[in-house]
């Protein structure tokens, strides 16, 4: 393995490690170097199905987007996705290889090792630098043995180590200082810097606490990063962007329209609304009580990891109900991936591969039923619109294209229409493949409850401006010009500001010796 290594790592989840791989990503990408990132063992319900039909986690996809990269299984090679307290699923080289307990993947975990260390190495032999990220903070001296987080890789990669600190929340010193300290002597020599995030205020402020955890630690500091309004695909469901949010606005009604997402507890792929939530006349609430939901315009059931868990929780919070009473009033509600199998009269879950009972009612607003199976779906596919009424009305004939990731299949039982049909699958997982111009998706009659398992099909914006648009024409407000392209282009401009902001912070002199010291010991192996 000849590739330099730079591992990144937190006080904290969210101090901002994967913004700033994501930043160096496109630094590097810039200068000509070819970068690619990696995160070996990641928790997260935000996943992306690569071309092959593989599973990672979203981060590591929009990395390697910044880095101008296809996104590969190898970039992270193990996925956890959790399903309750104490189990996740165990996404392997972007298939799932076991349903877990926290103590069972505890002990399994040793066994992951070479395989973390196989993809290391086929990334390292096709690129100059591989940026590392780590996950949570590597002071859970708990979990050090047969560590794949945080030092385990670092160590297994032999790469230096930058700490980063989130200094929104509060004592950043404290977080910074104890972290490197609770490290054993081998792991804490491998921190060969540390970076300050989301700053706001006075540098000069800052500039005495800097000298003194520098003479405290012997490490220097390569920069404060300020907080930066640039918004990007979100790992977990840490982000302020499920809460921040929340609750009903005082006046969303001029010019706006309010999109109103159930808070699931078990929420995965939130980040289809990111191009939602980027539209100027859209307000986008996430809520977890009906007195919250208050009277939206359109309700979108999100993808959950525990469809029959999260339904069980829309009844009990009384938001199923508040839903219900607005659809019979008229208001239009989607449903994508696990909220789209909600929709339906009933799921049965047979084999109880998706939770503990053998069926359940649905909300009844599709007339259809889902039924769970032990393999799980995984594939790109490219879908086309048919004429439907409704919220859709526009979006006829229009292709978009996203990811599937799912288990099970709903079934139309009369009434429901398609929404659309498949163009293209791409590659099946274990679900096996769809036959060509096989249709997708379901509508109601009135066309105001559309359902569908393809994730991103936000990205097209010319699709998502025809839904904004008949939502607008249902408040008497005029329809706004679709901007060109996919969201893909408004994630690349972030990604280019996101580079600016953070070439101007780090001290590129101290980080490329650090960088150096990396190719030397790489080439020495």
């Amino acid at each position: 393995m000849t590739a330099a290594r730079l591992m990144i790592q937190g006080t904290a989840s969210s101090a901002g490690k994967s913004l700033l791989v994501t930043a160096l990503c496109r630094v590097y990408r810039r200068r000509g170097v070819r970068v690619a990132p990696f995160k070996a063992q990641n928790m997260s319900l935000n996943s992306f199905i690569t071309e092959e039909g593989l599973e990672i986690g979203r981060a590591q996809a929009i990395q390697a987007e910044a880095a101008g990269l296809s996104p590969s299984r190898l970039m992270n090679p193990i996925l956890l996705k959790p399903e309750t307290e104490q189990r996740s699923q165990i996404i392997v080289n972007g298939r799932p290889r076991a349903n877990l307990t926290a103590r069972e993947y505890y002990h399994f975990r040793s066994s992951l090792r070479p395989e973390v260390a196989s993809a290391l190495a086929q990334l390292a032999a096709a690129h100059d630098l591989i940026l590392i990220e780590g996950a949570g903070s590597p002071a859970e001296i708990n979990l050090r043995e047969n560590d794949l987080a945080n030092m385990g890789v670092a160590a297994l990669a032999d790469s230096p180590v930058i700490l980063v600190g989130d200094i929104d929340r509060g004592g950043v010193f404290a977080a910074l200082y104890g972290t490197v300290q609770l490290l054993e002597e081998e792991d804490r020599a491998r921190i060969q810097g540390l970076i300050i995030n989301k700053f706001r205020g006075d540098r000069a402020i800052l500039e005495p606490g800097l000298h003194r955890m520098e003479n405290l630690l012997g490490i220097p500091f390569l920069g404060v990063i300020p907080f930066l309004p640039v918004r990007l695909d979100e790992e977990d469901s840490l982000t302020d962007r499920l809460s921040a949010r929340g609750g009903v606005r005082g006046n969303v009604s001029g010019g706006c329209v309010d999109i109103a997402i159930p808070r699931l507890p078990r929420i995965s792929n939130f980040t289809d609304f990111n191009p939602l939530d980027a539209q100027e006349d859209v307000v986008l609430r996430y809520v977890s009580s009906a007195a919250a939901l208050g009277r939206p315009d359109l309700v979108i059931l999100p993808g959950s990891k525990s469809t029959m868990a999260d339904l069980r929780f829309l009844k009990d919070s009384g938001l199923a109900e508040a839903i219900t009473a607005l659809r019979g009033q008229g208001m239009p509600v989607m449903g994508i991936c696990g909220g789209y199998q909600m929709m339906g009269r009933s799921l049965h879950d047979p084999d109880q591969s998706e939770s503990s009972l053998p069926e359940m009612a649905g909300l009844g607003f599709l007339d259809m039923r889902t039924v769970f199976a032990r393999s799980k779906r995984t594939a790109r596919a490219t879908l086309r619109i048919l004429p439907v009424p409704g919220i859709l009305e526009d979006a006829a004939g229009m292709e978009v294209a996203g990811y599937e990731i799912h288990m099970g299949s709903s079934v139309p039982l009369g009434s429901a229409l398609t929404l659309a049909e498949r163009l293209g699958g791409g590659n099946g997982g274990e679900a096996g493949e769809m036959p060509e111009k096989a249709r997708e998706g379901m509508v109601s009659e009135d066309g105001l409850v559309v359902g569908t398992y393809l994730h991103g099909i936000f990205d097209d914006l010319a699709f998502t401006r025809a839904l904004l648009n008949a939502l607008r024409r249902r408040k008497n407000l005029p329809s706004l010009p679709a901007p060109a392209g996919r969201y893909a282009r408004m994630r690349e401009e972030s990604y280019d500001r996101l580079a600016d902001a953070v070439e101007q912070c780090l001290k590129w002199d101290a980080l490329e010796k650090i960088l150096n010291s990396s190719r030397l010991s790489q080439h020495q192996t």
